[in-house]
């Protein structure tokens, strides 16, 4: 999975001008190893510098590399996954449980990854279709698919099937399915599972459901999920990024994506390590 790093792309957290002197300081750092370095236009505009087309950036670059929390490192995970780049987080944000690179530990980096001393962890990513009026939707998820109510003064009644098989009716606030990079994230707080993140496996967790009987389910690869509503409308929510509505006679068909979104790890990277560091494990 390694590959010859000679030039990235540089995609910073948005609506956050202040960044601008951490970009020139890591812009430095890579180009004193000789990695060429550009920039999305979108970034480049916030700190009034020249950038490119974030598609065309990922079509010439071999990596991108996000500065900022998680959430950067989530929407770049996202729009370049059809490129099959890998991406790397640094962090600047506040919890930096996926964007594990801090920034003075940059160019101790910069370093092991010229010498290839590094690693590409393959993670699993959610493939939802969203049929409406016979029109469909494609989208993907990193961490989960939330679909939810509407209105918080009512409830939301969901339909779910496994491979076309009627599987079990959720009424309460919805259902998250997740990936197992996004165990630790709305799944974790619902009461659902940790997954470890290379597992090829999703879970399907209810939100505070009517009843106390529902729980967790953990299902394989290979299973695809159908959603339905019988009787309102609801939302589906793309990494707490991205909105959808749905509604009576629409369908959600989820599955986790034939490839993989690659992120760039240092070679220790130990996940048990990272949960208890950031999630206090075992204090």
């Amino acid at each position: 999975m390694k590959k010859n790093i000679t030039k990235i792309g540089i995609v910073l957290r948005p609506s956050n001008p202040e960044i601008k002197d951490e970009y020139y300081r890591i812009k430095n750092i890579f180009e004193k190893y000789n990695i060429e370095v550009s920039i999305d236009s979108n970034s480049a505009s916030m700190i009034s510098a020249l950038g490119v087309d974030f598609n065309d950036m990922c079509k010439h670059c071999d990596a991108l590399v996000a500065i900022g929390g998680d959430g950067t490192l989530i929407s770049c995970v996202r729009r370049s996954f059809d490129y099959d780049i890998p991406v790397l987080g640094i962090h600047a944000g506040r919890l930096g449980f996926l964007a594990d690179i801090a920034l003075n530990e940059v160019e101790e980096f910069v370093k092991d990854l010229i010498a290839g001393n590094y690693r590409i962890d393959e993670r699993a990513i959610l493939e939802a279709n969203i049929v409406k009026d016979d029109m469909e939707t494609k989208i993907y998820a990193f961490n989960d698919v939330v679909i939810t109510r509407q209105s918080i003064s009512k409830m939301i009644h969901l339909e779910t099937f496994v491979d076309k098989q009627s599987f079990n009716t959720y009424y309460g606030d919805g259902v998250i399915i997740s990936t197992p990079t996004g165990s630790t994230a709305y799944n974790l707080s619902a009461g659902g599972p940790v997954l470890f993140p290379l597992t090829k496996v999703f879970a399907l967790t209810p939100i505070s459901p009517h009843s106390l009987t529902q729980r967790p389910v953990v299902l394989p690869a290979h299973y695809e999920i159908e959603v339905k509503t019988p009787d309102q409308s609801g939302l589906v929510v793309v990494d707490g990024q991205d909105m959808y509505n749905f509604a009576n006679g629409d369908s959600i068909h989820l599955k986790l994506a034939e490839k993989s979104a690659m992120l760039i790890h240092r070679k220790e990277f130990n996940y048990f390590e990272v949960l208890k560091e950031k999630l206090s494990w075992g204090e």
